[in-house]
Parts: C-alpha cells; structure tokens; sequence
C-alpha cells in the first residue's frame, strides 16, 4: 500500500503478450496458451504431475518456449466458500510459479471446468488441457479490453 494510505491502482493488463494458463491437478495438469492480441485459448499440452522436479522442467520448457507474459492458474471454489485441499495445492502451485518465474499469476475459479470440457466433447486424454482452455478463455472473458 502506498505510504499515503491510498489504495494502489489495479494492475494495468498487457495489450498484447502470450498467456499460458495450468489446470493444476495432483496426478496432471492440463495446460492451455492464448495471447492478449486474439483473447481466445487453446489446449497445449498436459503435464505429468509426478515429482516437482518434472513439473517444473516441463514449465520451465514451457515458459521458455513461449515467453509469457501472464499466468492463470485454476482455483477450485466450492459453492459454499469453504476451502477443499485442492484449492490448497492449487494456491501453492501459482505461488511457486510466481516465485520460480517472476511472472504474475492470475487466479480463475474453475469450478466444472473439467466437467464443460467432458461435456464440449473432449477426448478423455485431452480433458486436462481442454479445461485449462477454458480457464485461460473465463479469464480473458472476465478483463474486456
């Protein structure tokens, strides 16, 4: 907070720039990538989520191939409000993102993501990624330009 006591000014959104956004779940996590300019979300790729070394080798590929300049990363909300151990995970994992990359992390509610995905048609193998979608496009949709 500025020393003044007045409340900082929002966070100013890029124009144009890659974002990837991450689907976090314990075993995978689905991964999706759109850019300011066109504001629409694409499936990339789904992560095996078995050690944090692999998980952060394959993002750090990631961030290095694509040079974003945003992170979304999927909060899971329950109706009520009430946290749920996923949501926790979730957290810690746009935190070490945050931490590792420098890059700012978005959160999105993700509630029935995945279950929107089954239902668009997804292939079962592709759900992660295809919920990531639509994650990264809830996000674009919520910050008109």
């Amino acid at each position: 907070m500025p020393e003044d006591g007045a409340t900082p000014a929002p966070r100013q959104l890029p124009s144009d720039g890659t974002v990837l956004a991450f689907d976090y779940g314990e075993k995978k996590i689905g991964v999706a990538l759109g850019n300011f300019v066109t504001r629409e979300a694409h499936a990339l790729v789904i992560i095996p989520n078995i050690t944090v070394e692999g998980r952060f080798e394959a993002v750090t590929a990631l961030i290095d191939e694509w040079a974003p300049v945003q992170l979304v990363v999927g909060m899971p909300t329950n109706p009520d409000g009430s946290q749920q151990p996923s949501m926790r995970l979730a957290r810690r994992f746009g935190n070490q993102l945050n931490g590792r990359f420098g890059l700012p992390v978005a959160w999105v509610d993700e509630s029935y993501t995945s279950i929107a995905a089954e239902m668009a048609g997804a292939r079962k193998g592709a759900l992660d990624a295809e919920a990531a979608s639509l994650i990264l496009q809830q996000y674009f949709d919520q910050h008109p330009l």
